[in-house]
């Protein structure tokens, strides 16, 4: 068992994903190309844990997690669940797990029936479940649901447009657990949500993982909501993994210049302490996927490049006890 109490056999685990788009030109819809979303990534996550998985828009995350819910086939690497390679399973194959593996959308509206009450929203997927379940055992569940998101059995007759954004997507969640799943692939939950409300739904995330023990991918572009609900943490830069620890350590001594960068753009309330810290400015834009440089790919924008960041690709490698990055001066 480790420090969080979490089993040391991961309950998930990425070996070497790739996941590339083909890009087509013209009538003719020829290839000349290939967005490389992900590009050799690895990491695992373990029952109970939150692996938390940042970067800027563009940088592969939602591919990711895409990808361990079967809906982007990787083109190279494995997935393994529970020792099942889910990679090269077909759709019925994979059908089995998909009540084990779900995923909470960024934008919870889009993703809701406008024409069913939260009440039939839940009552649908419990039953898709548990087909034999009578009446009332279906409505104590749902009812149990609502009151495990903190919205209760009040909110069951309301439609998703009577609801506000929090609430909405705490029955997201609500629909998710419906499933009774293993792991949870949270694709930015927060990210439309106001400040305030972000803290209750990050301190509802964690309140259901210590009752139930599932495993979250929790997908962020702001590393300072992440901080507060991950165990580990993988910073991603154009499909690719740049840096991979704990979340004290990371915060505490992080190593790759762009998670450096990343931290230092996090807005901290203490005026003096602000006035003292380092701003990293980082030079250009992200490069296109399309289009990516060689070598390292951050060595366009990164002050400490060398020759050797312009021709080889740095490999993810330990620098300390759980501990990883990729860069060839660390």
């Amino acid at each position: 068992m480790s420090e969080h109490g979490i089993r040391d056999e991961p309950l998930i685990k990425v070996e070497n994903l790739r996941k590339y788009f083909p890009l087509r030109h013209g009538f003719t819809r020829e290839k000349i190309g290939d967005i490389k979303a992900v590009d050799d990534v690895s990491f695992s996550i373990r029952k109970g844990e939150t692996f938390g998985l940042v970067g800027e828009s563009g940088c592969g995350k939602t591919t990711t997690g895409k990808s361990l819910l079967g809906i982007n086939n990787p083109i190279e690497g494995r997935i393994l669940y529970k020792g099942r390679d889910l990679s090269r399973l077909s759709e019925r194959e994979f059908r089995p797990y998909r009540r084990e593996l779900q995923l909470i959308f960024q934008d919870p509206y889009g993703s809701l029936d406008p024409r069913q009450s939260a009440f039939s929203i839940l009552e649908e997927v419990v039953l898709a479940g548990r087909a034999r379940l009578g009446g009332d055992a279906v409505r104590r569940r749902v009812h149990e649901l609502l009151d495990i998101v903190e919205l209760g059995s009040v909110m069951g007759p309301r439609y998703p447009h009577e609801m506000s954004g929090g609430q909405r997507q705490r029955l997201g969640i609500a629909r998710a657990l419906a499933c009774e799943p293993e792991l949870i692939v949270c694709d930015e939950p927060v990210s439309a949500l106001d400040v305030s409300i972000q803290a209750q739904i990050i301190n509802l995330f964690k309140s259901i993982q210590k009752e139930l023990g599932i495993a979250y991918l929790f997908v962020a572009h702001d590393l300072a909501v992440v901080r507060h609900i991950s165990h580990h943490i993988g910073v991603m830069y154009l499909g690719r993994l740049v840096e991979v620890t704990n979340a004290e350590q990371l915060y505490s001594g992080a190593r790759h210049p762009y998670t450096k960068a990343l931290l230092s753009a996090i807005p901290i309330t203490d005026y003096y302490a602000e006035q003292k810290r380092e701003r990293i400015v980082l030079r250009g834009e992200v490069p296109s996927p399309m289009n990516k440089p060689s070598g390292c790919p951050f060595h366009p924008r990164c002050g400490q490049a060398t020759a050797e960041c312009r021709d080889i690709i740095p490999q993810l490698r330990s620098i300390g006890p759980d501990h990883e990055a990729a860069c060839h001066h660390v």
